[in-house]
């Protein structure tokens, strides 16, 4: 059994408005599938809203809503410890 290199598999359903839209965009760009077109929209989507694609080596406990290293540190030891925050 081979590992797709793609990775993980995602159906979606469009509208007929959407996938026009999809087609045109994929045929001025010269992309070689919808596929293609999906992955680079979304892509784009997400540096545009400040997501950065993942690299494979970041790890969940990396993100946070806290900006001070400090708290973010004293947030994460009270949770591995299993203190309650107040």
């Amino acid at each position: 059994m081979s590992i797709d290199p793609r990775g993980e598999r995602l159906q979606i359903m469009l509208t007929k408005e959407e996938f026009t839209a999809l087609d045109e965009w994929r045929f001025t760009r010269r992309m070689p599938s919808r596929a293609a077109a999906v992955r680079e929209l979304l892509r784009r989507g997400l540096i545009a809203e400040g997501f950065a694609v993942s690299d494979g080596q970041t790890k969940s406990g990396d993100f946070s809503l806290l900006d001070d290293p400090n708290l973010q540190k004293s947030s994460r030891q009270k949770v591995k410890t299993g203190s309650r925050m107040s």
